[in-house]
């Protein structure tokens, strides 16, 4: 089996056609673990017993017989999944062994998936790159010394190596989207409440989603049936039932309005490149007879600073928890009071990014500057979500480039503090105002480095992004493509 280039689709088929068994399969998956994660860095724990041992069911016929049984997924790092270590990427809670299972998780268990590994991601999902993990930066399978993305980067790097049939990533804004595109790969960030954030690490939880990084919109859509609907948990997951997205596919794109944005395609702030391959493909959707709409939305800068004010609030606050008695490891035999161990724990513990985060959150939030600050950005991300509703009245859906430019050199974080931010601007206010998107690969640079299409529809419209997604795929085999990089033996 050419297990690289396996998509869930293709594997479904083949174990029901018994070519292999999903023990083969799960075998073959770590020996090209064993063989290619010592350059990519994509995990930071493997589990290969209980992934064994899964498989073995679902041979015996004792598993789930749904889309997903009996295939190998990775878990990035900050999905609760009972028995694993879950450490987010962060030394305050390296050690930490889940006692439960994340919602999301536990579909995907009693679906019958084989869960892997769990990947490396930037600590806490702060950033863009995962140079900002506390324990290493996963590397880009297309080009070592480049940069996979973030925050859920071990996760693309998996998948794009051939490490991982998918993978499970989260998105605040830009962290499924942003990897998927550099690495590329499918990457789908479902509405906000679609799918459950119960016992997934919260970074942003006005923002947070889970969301799949995949080999093709085939398989998006195949995993948000099974990840996405209400879960009594989370209070914010919609009571919308899922929908059967993959039976749903089509691409048939003719009357589509595609709104092309404007503010998208700065020819000063994105690269030429990028700009060329996604004109490419938005010609290739009007030959499908898709209809392009030229379509004016807010500066993607003020997306940038409400996000940041909001995001760094919310981090603030969800990292308080972790003071060395609730959550995190104690330097006792430092301290001399129960406030010294705090500050020690939460000294050593952090790295600096979530130190920076929370102090921005933290005085975004005090008293005195509450009004300036965090009221202020609630206000103007309303504006937001009404500029991106009134653009949905004229059109299906919206496009723009994935990320600014193509993969950067790892390294390119140091000195920037708002390096995360910055990467993602032009996803900002699709998160922002919760609304469903999708990246997809759309050609190469002249580096050979992946380029992505970036598509967004109203609230629990997946259905559209991924039909649209799914057409182009269609007519292109771009997603067909893998990196050949000569590994370490």
């Amino acid at each position: 089996m050419e297990v690289a280039k396996l998509t869930i689709k293709q594997t479904r088929k083949d174990l029901d056609e018994k070519k292999y068994s999903s023990k083969e399969l799960t075998e073959a998956i770590f020996e090209r673990i064993e063989k290619n994660d010592n350059d990519v860095k994509a995990f930071i724990s493997n589990y290969k017993e209980e992934a064994m041992n899964a498989s073995e069911e679902f041979d015996s016929g004792k598993s789930d017989d749904s889309k997903i049984a009996g295939i190998p997924v990775s878990l990035k790092d900050n999905y609760n999944w009972k028995g694993s270590k879950t450490t987010a990427s962060s030394n305050i809670i390296k050690d930490y062994i889940s006692p439960y299972n994340a919602t999301v998780t536990e579909r995907l268990v009693n679906a019958g998936a084989v869960i892997t590994s769990k990947a490396n991601m930037d600590a806490f999902a702060h950033g863009s790159s995962t140079e900002t993990s506390d324990f290493f930066t996963s590397r880009n399978p297309w080009d070592l010394s480049k940069l996979p993305g973030g925050s859920s980067g071990g996760s693309a790097a998996a998948v794009a190596s051939g490490m991982s049939i998918y993978s499970m990533g989260s998105e605040t804004a830009g962290s499924v989207r942003g990897p998927a595109s550099w690495c590329g790969l499918t990457g789908l960030k479902p509405t906000y409440g679609r799918s459950s954030r119960y016992g997934i690490i919260a970074m942003g939880s006005s923002l947070d989603v889970p969301g799949p990084i995949t080999k093709s919109v085939e398989d998006a859509a195949i995993v948000l049936e099974i990840i996405a609907g209400q879960d009594p948990r989370d209070a914010t997951t919609s009571p919308k039932s899922a929908e059967k997205y993959f039976e749903n596919l089509s691409d048939d794109l003719m009357g589509m309005k595609i709104g092309v944005v404007k503010q998208y395609f700065d020819e000063e702030k994105i690269e030429k490149e990028v700009l060329v391959k996604v004109h490419e493909a938005l010609a290739t959707l009007e030959k499908k007879g898709a209809k392009l709409i030229d379509i004016d939305l807010m500066d993607p800068k003020y997306g940038l600073a409400v996000y940041t004010v909001v995001c760094r609030s919310e981090v603030s606050s969800n990292l308080g928890r972790y003071d060395g008695i609730r959550y995190g490891h104690f330097s006792d035999e430092k301290a001399e009071t129960m406030l010294d161990q705090i500050a020690l724990n939460r000294g050593e513990g952090f790295g600096n990014e979530a130190k920076q985060r929370s102090m921005t959150g933290a005085y975004a939030l005090s008293a005195g500057y509450y009004d300036a600050y965090y009221k202020k950005a609630q206000q103007v991300r309303t504006l937001i979500i009404e500029d991106m509703n009134k653009a949905f009245d004229e059109v299906d859906v919206l496009v723009g480039p994935t990320m600014a430019s193509t993969a950067l050199e790892i390294g390119a974080t140091e000195g920037n503090p708002l390096f995360g931010e910055m990467m993602d601007v032009l996803v900002m206010a699709s998160s922002l105002s919760g609304t469903p998107g999708l990246s997809v690969p759309v050609g190469f640079d002249s580096k050979n480095l992946p380029v992505g299409l970036n598509i967004m529809a109203p609230q629990f419209e997946e259905q559209r992004i991924l039909n649209l997604g799914y057409a182009y795929q269609n007519e292109t085999d771009w997603h067909t493509k893998f990196p050949d990089i000569k590994f370490d033996k």
